[in-house]
């Protein structure tokens, strides 16, 4: 498994939304796929060193690619890594950040927070 570390841009980036960074004509698609996301689509969540990492079934690529194309805009604080499984495997969407991005996410992303997937599984996929 592969260690998490903060680069010295994340660590002087403030734990702070910046809500009018995605353009307003975007920003209701934005958050319903978010919704979805998040909501429906999401089949796991792993807290990682500095955020969690959420797993999603292979036909969300370009769904995910959508919301961290936008998400980073108003989210600068966050690093992205969209991780893809051979096999047309499961994906994993790995968010991390400055110190509190993991409680930050738990509270934007509810729905999200009691989907759990058995270490066993995890350490196979990561």
């Amino acid at each position: 498994m592969e260690t998490y570390g903060m680069d010295s841009h994340e660590h002087a980036t403030a734990l702070a939304c910046i809500v009018d960074a995605i353009p307003s004509t975007e920003r209701s698609a934005h958050f319903s796929l978010l919704s979805h996301l998040f909501g429906t689509r999401v089949q796991a969540k792993v807290d990682v060193p500095n955020g969690s990492a959420f797993r999603f079934p292979p036909d969300a690529f370009g769904q995910l690619a959508e919301f961290v194309s936008r998400e980073r805009l108003c989210c600068p604080f966050l690093a992205f890594e969209i991780r893809v499984l051979a096999d047309h495997g499961p994906l994993w969407l790995h968010m991390t950040g400055p110190e509190g991005t993991r409680e930050f996410l738990a509270a934007e992303l509810p729905a999200a927070s009691g989907v759990k997937l058995t270490l066993r599984k995890v350490v196979s996929e990561f």
